[in-house]
């Protein structure tokens, strides 16, 4: 919402300035965004009227101007505008007049030659004095602009735009009557809203209306006047208040609804009586229609969507835009004032699906006050009839329904508690007195029922929140909660979750939060799931899904990285993913038929260490991921076993497994998707259960040796087919009890061993707690161990 602080202060003048106005605001929730000057600093420019216009005797584009600015004898100023004409008020930078240019720097106007021909001082643009960016001709000024006055003090230049950055529930906050109520309720001035009297019907005219849809419109009043001129000026009053609030001058009529618009809050739409047939019906669509709307875009519209219509279809989105086919233009004579009620619920996500958004459905879908319907009309007419002329007919009403303002109760005793303060009943009586609350006492606090345009008022909480806002949130002391220590139990056997993240962060990996919310393309890609859960009403076209992997988000966050020149990645995410799953039920924190499982995912790309001197460079690979994930599970029973997945390369891609139970996958990204994702190399990515890393096994006690062991090597030739992690469960899966620790530490394929084989060497620990081991006992547990691979896996000792 941006506004100009004159404008406000003609509603309500607190005794505040600028920038205590602004802190007010924002300390009563409605936050000031940002200040603006309305214009640069400048001075010595004032109001000009040019008496003579004549060519200039050495330059075609140029013109030798004679101006009257108030002082005892006329200037001669040089002028190159086109629109430059005798009797038109103008600024006038005089002789000493400092501007500021557009690169904020200071310039000063100086007596000069311009094609030989003397200038004493300058005609200005808009864009010149910076209050605009048109620099097509000089600032025309109004006919009765003082002569010789400060153009300042005529435009108002000194004031302020003020930018509120409001929440979606104070809707009656977008116009500058809201913000002066909750100026006047902030810092008890007197509001001093527009007068606004019926205006005087001067002839029978109407137009039918007929309200089909009541669930979607809730009253529409219309007011037909006739023989407007729609082509008049715009008094530069109204361009100037508009402009300021961010709103471009268009024509009479459409300044005018937005002027009440912003003014009161209550969109209005002007029609051309001559275009509409047979009479309006507020209507639901229907399937197969279509409308061209004052955008030029062509939409079609449905059961769902509110319409505005007449005999030959529909003419407007309700609540949103109007249609092409019955807008007013310029050379429009008699019109079709609209000024309706529609529920929330009817225009809310209408936008988003059209794929564009209105000022009027801004407001609709938050809620407009259904009960300044007849005084928008009014202030309307009032202004055409001002600017425009014309004959009014009498003001319809059609009421069909109006929400109900239930009351709300609020008990004194639980506002204190919540707030932490007391406040008297007598204090909580006068913040509703200035808020406008109707209110009646009773037994322990109030009944309230908020006011017709105050739709965010519903429960309780909302009366606590409004009473801590006018009293002051600074008011509210800052005292430090007192509670009773206590030493929470800590469960050994589950690893606390900082504490995941933190071995996961100590491998070099930076955490990073995503959307749940993603683009079904990435499902389909890594997830090979072609029916994810859909949003019904989704943020944007594009994250229309939720997430049954963590992989697409991290392969994103990769491809942001690497578009700011960041060459090694490594990231890792905890969130939940959402997959459907008929047996789950609804819950405090489920929702019945879909699974939201916590998983751990880390993606890492580039480079396997930073940059330095003392490694050579080389890129990350799937063993330094493996290693990773090992680190992560502590020293428990972990294999990973070859596996297929959408996202990953078919040859590089294992099933993590956990005491033989599978928790997750880890490979390379596939080509397919590095391809299309643009990536210049395959990222390595893993996804792992969260409910496995947290469990934790307790610490088990096993008695130190004392005595030396003794260190074996196994070479054993396998077919090419058999991973090394089958020969390790074989040999664990019985082996001697003397074996203390045995892995793989060497692969060789070459000479010596036939092709489609491979010999794998295992270094095996063996060590006694009583005694030393013998030479016949350590080749005792060897010989076991050979014969558990040949029995199991059809190994064969290498000689």
């Amino acid at each position: 919402m941006k506004f100009s602080e004159l404008w406000l202060r003609s509603f309500v003048d607190p005794p505040l300035s600028t920038a205590e106005l602004a802190h007010a605001l924002t300390m009563a929730g409605l936050e000031v965004e940002s200040l603006a000057p309305a214009a640069p600093p400048f001075s010595g420019v004032v109001v000009a009227e040019v008496l003579k216009v004549a060519r200039h005797p050495n330059a075609d584009r140029l013109s030798l101007c004679t101006v009257n600015v108030g002082g005892p004898q006329a200037l001669s100023i040089v002028c190159g505008a086109p629109n430059v004409v005798a009797g038109m008020r103008v600024p006038c930078a005089l002789v000493g007049a400092r501007l500021t240019s557009t690169d904020a720097q200071v310039f000063e106007i100086k007596r000069s030659s311009l094609r030989g021909v003397d200038s004493q001082g300058m005609l200005c643009s808009a864009k010149e004095l910076g209050i605009e960016d048109d620099h097509s001709g000089l600032l025309p000024l109004a006919a009765d602009a003082p002569i010789g006055r400060d153009v300042r003090e005529v435009l108002e230049l000194d004031d302020t735009l003020f930018t509120l950055k409001l929440t979606p529930n104070r809707a009656d906050c977008l116009s500058l009557l809201g913000v002066a109520r909750e100026v006047a309720a902030i810092t008890g001035a007197a509001l001093k809203a527009p007068a606004i009297a019926p205006v005087a019907a001067q002839s029978d005219a109407r137009f039918p209306v007929k309200i089909s849809a009541a669930a979607g419109c809730g009253r529409f009043t219309g007011r037909v006047i006739r023989n407007v001129n729609a082509a008049a000026p715009v008094p530069q009053w109204m361009q100037q208040r508009l402009a300021r609030a961010g709103q471009r001058s268009i024509s009479a009529l459409v300044d005018v609804t937005n002027y009440v618009m912003l003014e009161l809050g209550r969109p209005l739409h002007v029609y051309d009586l001559d275009k509409l047939q047979g009479g309006i019906d507020v209507r639901f669509g229907r399937k197969g229609e279509r409308l061209k709307l004052l955008n030029e875009q062509s939409v079609d519209v449905d059961e769902t969507v509110l319409c505005i219509t007449d005999a030959s279809g529909p003419i407007g989105l309700a609540g949103i835009m109007g249609g092409d086919s019955t807008k007013a233009e310029t050379d429009s004579r008699n019109i079709f004032l609209e000024s309706a009620f529609f529920f929330p619920d009817a225009i809310a996500g209408r936008t988003r699906r059209y794929n564009f958004a209105s000022d009027a459905a801004h407001r609709f879908e938050r809620g407009v006050d259904f009960d300044n319907n007849v005084a928008g009309i009014e202030r309307a007419t009032e202004l055409i009839l001002a600017i425009c002329g014309g004959e009014p007919g009498p003001t319809v009403d059609e009421v069909a329904r109006l929400p109900e303002r239930k009351r709300v109760h609020l008990r004194s005793a639980r506002a204190a508690r919540i707030l932490g303060i007391k406040v008297s009943d007598a204090e909580i009586a006068a913040i509703f007195l200035r808020l406008g609350f109707a209110r009646a006492n009773a037994a322990d606090g109030f009944d309230v029922t908020p006011p017709s345009y105050r739709f965010d008022i519903a429960i309780e909480e909302d009366l606590i929140e409004e009473i801590a806002r006018i009293y002051g949130y600074e008011r509210i002391p800052a005292n430090q909660p007192r509670a009773r220590a206590a030493m929470l139990p800590q469960r050994e056997a589950v690893r606390p979750l900082m504490r995941v993240k933190e071995a996961i962060a100590a491998r070099d990996y930076q955490e990073v939060v995503n959307f749940s919310f993603v683009e079904a393309d990435w499902e389909r890609d890594f997830c090979g799931n072609s029916t994810p859960v859909t949003l019904q009403n989704p943020i944007s076209s594009q994250l229309s899904v939720m997430r049954s992997s963590l992989a697409g988000s991290l392969v994103a966050n990769v491809r942001y990285n690497l578009n700011r020149k960041q060459r090694r990645v490594r990231a890792f995410e905890l969130g939940r993913v959402f997959r459907a799953d008929p047996n789950v039920e609804d819950g405090p924190l489920t929702v019945a038929g879909i699974a939201q499982p916590l998983k751990l995912a880390g993606i890492a790309y580039g480079p396997a260490h930073p940059e330095q001197w003392g490694l050579a460079e080389r890129q990350v690979d799937f063993y330094d991921v493996k290693g990773d994930i090992e680190s992560l599970l502590l020293s428990r029973a972990i294999g990973f076993e070859r596996t297929n997945h959408p996202a990953l390369h078919p040859g590089r891609a294992a099933k993590v497994l956990l005491e033989g139970k599978p928790i997750g996958w880890l490979g390379e990204l596939h080509p397919r998707w590095q391809q299309k994702y643009e990536l210049p190399q395959a990222p390595i990515a893993f996804e792992l259960d969260l409910d496995a890393l947290l469990a934790a096994p307790l610490p088990a006690y096993r008695e130190v040796s004392k005595f030396p062991p003794v260190i074996r090597d196994l070479a054993l030739v396998v077919d090419e087919t058999v991973p090394a992690q089958a020969l390790l469960e074989a040999m664990r899966s019985a082996r001697p009890a003397v074996v203390q620790d045995l892995w793989l530490f060497d692969l060789y394929r070459g000479k010596g061993v036939d092709a489609g084989k491979k010999s794998l060497a295992f270094r095996v620990v063996m060590q006694d707690t009583s005694k030393t081991l013998t030479d016949v006992e350590a080749e005792t547990a060897m010989a076991q161990l050979l014969q558990l691979v040949v029995e199991r896996v059809g190994a064969k000792l290498r000689t």
